[in-house]
């Protein structure tokens, strides 16, 4: 079962669920924490203070309604604060937001003993590498990609459509836009359109 390699006598380790948004990333982040305090581990879980959807700044939240309380950060070293010494569960969601500096911290948390559950976008609107996911994947134990339905053909969604007005956002766009008239749908990879000036232009000849 996802989540659940792990023997409690195993040490530490680091657990990332990834996927593109309407996955069930924050979701499954949530059942995990949840089983760690049936356990009855000491778990905190903090959260990017960028992600204020839901149920807001102060606890972590699913599409379907599911919620757990959280700290909100900006930084590791934020984390490194906040951190009780008696914890044995790390759980961090929308950790695409944070600085690479979330890589090291994630290691060293692992290093004493301690599990850590990463959650977050892998790839941006682009369909590129986000923020430190990629080295936070590649230094992990345990990887689980989860994958939405392309609102438009059915498929498996691996991308992040981005739509400003409606039209899918162009390349250029800023990485992150917090708030504005932005949305965004889960889409394959066939169906995924990120316009790029260039191609504008081509298409003006």
């Amino acid at each position: 079962m996802i989540g659940d390699m792990y023997p409690a006598g195993a040490g530490g380790w680091i657990e990332v669920v990834c996927g593109v948004m309407f996955s069930g990333k924050s979701e499954e982040l949530i059942r995990r924490v949840r089983r760690a305090l049936i356990a009855k581990k000491r778990v905190q879980v903090f959260k990017s203070h960028l992600d204020e959807r839901y149920a807001g700044l102060y606890h972590v939240s699913s599409h379907d309604g599911r919620t757990v309380e959280a700290v909100p950060v900006d930084s590791p070293e934020q984390i490194s604060r906040e951190l009780l010494p008696a914890t044995q569960v790390v759980a961090i969601d929308e950790a695409q937001f944070l600085p690479i500096g979330i890589v090291a911290l994630a290691t060293d948390l692992a290093a004493s003993g301690r599990r850590v559950i990463l959650a977050g976008t892998d790839t941006d609107f682009r369909g590129e590498p986000f923020g430190p996911m990629p080295q936070l994947l590649a230094v992990a134990e345990q990887v689980d990609k989860l994958h939405a339905i392309c609102v438009l053909c059915g498929n498996p969604a691996s991308r992040n459509q981005r739509l400003i007005g409606g039209k899918p956002a162009r390349y250029d766009s800023p990485t992150i836009m917090v708030g504005g008239d932005e949305s965004y749908e889960a889409r394959c990879r066939s169906c995924h359109s990120v316009p790029r000036r260039d191609e504008d232009q081509v298409r003006l000849l």
